[in-house]
C-alpha cells in the first residue's frame, strides 16, 4: 500500500516517531514522491555528479583522492577506484570493477586481460549509471551521477594469476594489475590465506564537505592522533596479501547515522531528529581508498546497518548493485546473501538486518527466505566431502559483549541453532567497533576453555564467534568493569561478564550474565585465516588470528577437522 507522506515531510521531514517506524522500502517511497514534486533539470543533475571529479593523471592521484574541482563533459576521462571480486565459483570466475570520473557519453571503456603483462584478450566494459538525489537541511537536493564499469569473466583457469587493466580508447590507461583465481573446490590447491573485518570507512574527506561531517578524522585523537585508522588496517590488509577479503558490513560510511531513518544531508554536524545523514560521494572516496588492496584481492561484501540506502530500491540496496559485484546466488531480493567456496573453506554472506531486532527498518525483509536458503546451504556444505570448514560472516553479533551494542537476540534466534546443527565453525562479525573471541559455543553456551593458542574441534566443541569491528571507526568499549584480554595482557577469570545484554523482540536489552568471553581487545584490529589442508587420514586446520593496524598478532586459536581416510 502506498504510503502517505506526513504533512510535516515536504516541510521538514519525517518527525522522528513516524520515521521510526517506516521500513527502508516505504522510506523509499515517499522520497521518490517529494523528488517527484522537485524535478530537476539535467544542468542541474550533470553539475551535481560532476562534482567529484578532477586529477591530472591516472595511476599516481586518482580521482578520488584528488583535490576536486568541477569537470565539464569535455574534460578528460578517468577511471579509478578499482575493485575485483568472485563470481559464484572463485576458481573460475573474476568481477573488475571501476568507477569513472564524469559520463563517458557514447564512449566505450575497455578490459584488457591476459595470463602475463602482454595481456591478450579484450572486452568491453559494462556501464552503470547511478543517480543519487538527496533532500538537503537547507531545503536543497544534492544530485549526483555516478559511473561505475564492470566485467565479469567466467571461464578462467583456477589458481592462476590473470593481469589486467581499465583502457580507454585515444585516452587515459590504468596501470596493469595482476589478480588471483581462486583454488579449485577440495584440499588439492594447498595453503591460502583471507582476511576479515568489518565497520571500515574512509580517511578521506569527500566533495563539498568543508567540515569532514563524512570522514573519520574526527576521532584520530582515540588512538594515535598521527594514524588515519582506515587507510592503516588497509594497508595491512594489503602487505597481507590475501587470496580474498571479507567486510562484514559498514562499508564506506556515506551513512554515518546508521540508524536506519530518512535521509537528509548536512555537512554542519548532526543532521535533524528523526534523520539520517546521507552522501554518495562518499563512495568516491571510499572506493579509491581500498584500491591498494582491492584492485589486486577480491574484496566480498556483507551489508550493515549504515549501508541501508534508503535513496535506493529495493530494500536499500539498489546502490549496490551498480557500484559493487557480488555472487548472486542467494535468495531472490537478498543481494547481500551468498555463498563460494575456495579450496575446503566454504564461505556465507548473510545480511543480518533481516533478522535483527536492534536496527529493525530491514527486519523481515526477505519474508523468511534468507534463513531457509541459510540451513539449505550449510547442510549442502556439510554434507560436501570436498568442504572441511563453514565460515559465516555478517554484521550484527550474535554474541558480544560491548557497551554499545552487545549481543542481537534476532540473529541469534534465526541463525545460532542451524550454526549449531551443521557444526559452523566459525562465525566473523562486524558492528562493534572492537575485537572479541568467544570460547566455542554450542546451545548458547561455552562448551569449553579456549585461550589464545587453544587448538579447537568444532565437530565436537561448537562455533568461535568473532567480533572485528575496528577497522576504522570510532573504537566502543566493553561493559563498565569488563577488562581488556589478550596476549600480553590476560586477566584470569575474566569470561565470565555479569553484566552484559541482548537487544530483545521489542528492540529493548535484556540483561545477561555470560561466560563465553574469552579474547577482548580494545583496539583497531582485523582477522587472518590460513587454510592447511591435509591429507586422507590426517586433518585440516583453520590457524584464526587477530592482528593489529601495525600486523602484530594478539591472539590466535586453530580450527581443527579430520579428513576422511575414504570418500
Amino acid at each position: 500500500m502506498p504510503v502517505s507522506p506526513p504533512s510535516e515531510v515536504v516541510a521538514s521531514g519525517v518527525p522522528a516517531d513516524i520515521a521510526r517506524d517506516m521500513t527502508i522500502a516505504e522510506q523509499h517511497e515517499w522520497l521518490q514522491t517529494f523528488l517527484r514534486r522537485r524535478p530537476v533539470s539535467r544542468r542541474g543533475m550533470l553539475l551535481g555528479g560532476l562534482a567529484g571529479a578532477g586529477a591530472a593523471t591516472l595511476g599516481t592521484t586518482p580521482f578520488g583522492r584528488a583535490a576536486y574541482a568541477a569537470t565539464t563533459a569535455d574534460s578528460p576521462l578517468l577511471v579509478g577506484g578499482r575493485h575485483t571480486a568472485f563470481g559464484v565459483d572463485p576458481a573460475r570466475q573474476l568481477r573488475l570493477a571501476a568507477q569513472l570520473s564524469r559520463n563517458p557519453g557514447r564512449g566505450r571503456i575497455l578490459v584488457d586481460i591476459g595470463p602475463g603483462r602482454g595481456l591478450g584478450g579484450t572486452i568491453e566494459a559494462e556501464v552503470r549509471p547511478l543517480l543519487s538525489q538527496v533532500p538537503q537541511v537547507d531545503g536543497s537536493i544534492l544530485t549526483v551521477e555516478q559511473f561505475y564499469v564492470h566485467a565479469a569473466f567466467d571461464r578462467l583457469a583456477p589458481g592462476r594469476e590473470y593481469y589486467y587493466r581499465f583502457r580507454i580508447p585515444g585516452g587515459a590507461t590504468t596501470p596493469v594489475q595482476a589478480v588471483r583465481t581462486g583454488h579449485a573446490k577440495g584440499r588439492h590447491g594447498g595453503p591460502f590465506r583471507f582476511t576479515m573485518m568489518g565497520d571500515h570507512g574512509s580517511n578521506t574527506t569527500p566533495p563539498g564537505d568543508p567540515k569532514g561531517v563524512f570522514d573519520d578524522g574526527y576521532y584520530k585523537p582515540d588512538n594515535e592522533p598521527t594514524v588515519a585508522h582506515a587507510s592503516a588496517i588497509t594497508a595491512a590488509i594489503a602487505r597481507q596479501d590475501p587470496a580474498f577479503h571479507l567486510l562484514a558490513g559498514d562499508i564506506c560510511y556515506a551513512d554515518p547515522s546508521g540508524a536506519g531513518k530518512p535521509p537528509k544531508r548536512t555537512t554542519t554536524g548532526q543532521p535533524p531528529a528523526g534523520f539520517d545523514n546521507y552522501d554518495p560521494t562518499v563512495w568516491d572516496v571510499y572506493l579509491a581508498d581500498i584500491e591498494v588492496s582491492s584492485a589486486r584481492t577480491p574484496w566480498m561484501f556483507a551489508t550493515g546497518n549504515h549501508d541501508m540506502e534508503a535513496l535506493y530500491s529495493p530494500h536499500g540496496y539498489g546502490g549496490h548493485a551498480a557500484r559493487l559485484d557480488l555472487p548472486g546466488d542467494g535468495p531472490k531480493g537478498c543481494p547481500s546473501v551468498y555463498s563460494f567456496v575456495y579450496g575446503n573453506v566454504a564461505v556465507l554472506s548473510l545480511d543480518a538486518n533481516d533478522v535483527s531486532f536492534e536496527i529493525r527498518t530491514n527486519t523481515g525483509y526477505s519474508g523468511g527466505a534468507q534463513t531457509s536458503w541459510v540451513e539449505r546451504t550449510l547442510s549442502g556444505y556439510r554434507n560436501d566431502p570436498d568442504v572441511d570448514f563453514i565460515v559465516c560472516f555478517f554484521h550484527h553479533c550474535a554474541y558480544s559483549t560491548t557497551s554499545q551494542h552487545a549481543s542481537d537476540g534476532g540473529v541469534r534466534a534465526a541463525w545460532a541453532a542451524l550454526f549449531d546443527k551443521y557444526q559452523v565453525d566459525l562465525v566473523l562479525q562486524g558492528h562493534n567497533h572492537l575485537y572479541e573471541r568467544t570460547d566455542p559455543i554450542r546451545g548458547n553456551a561455552p562448551t569449553r576453555e579456549a585461550p589464545d593458542g587453544s587448538t579447537v574441534e568444532p565437530a565436537k566443541d561448537g562455533t568461535i564467534y568473532i567480533t572485528a569491528g575496528s577497522a576504522g571507526r570510532p573504537r566502543y568499549q566493553f561493559q563498565t568493569g569488563e577488562p581488556e584480554n589478550y596476549r600480553g595482557k590476560l586477566v584470569p577469570g575474566s569470561n565470565v561478564v555479569p553484566n552484559s545484554y541482548v537487544w530483545s523482540p521489542e528492540g529493548t536489552k535484556t540483561p545477561e550474565a555470560i561466560s563465553w568471553s574469552r579474547t577482548r581487545f580494545d583496539n583497531y584490529a582485523f582477522v587472518a585465516v590460513d587454510s592447511a589442508p591435509g591429507q586422507p587420514g590426517g586433518a585440516s586446520t583453520l590457524t584464526v588470528r587477530g592482528v593489529d593496524e601495525h600486523g602484530t598478532e594478539f591472539d590466535r586459536v586453530v580450527l581443527k577437522r579430520a579428513v576422511p581416510r575414504h570418500r
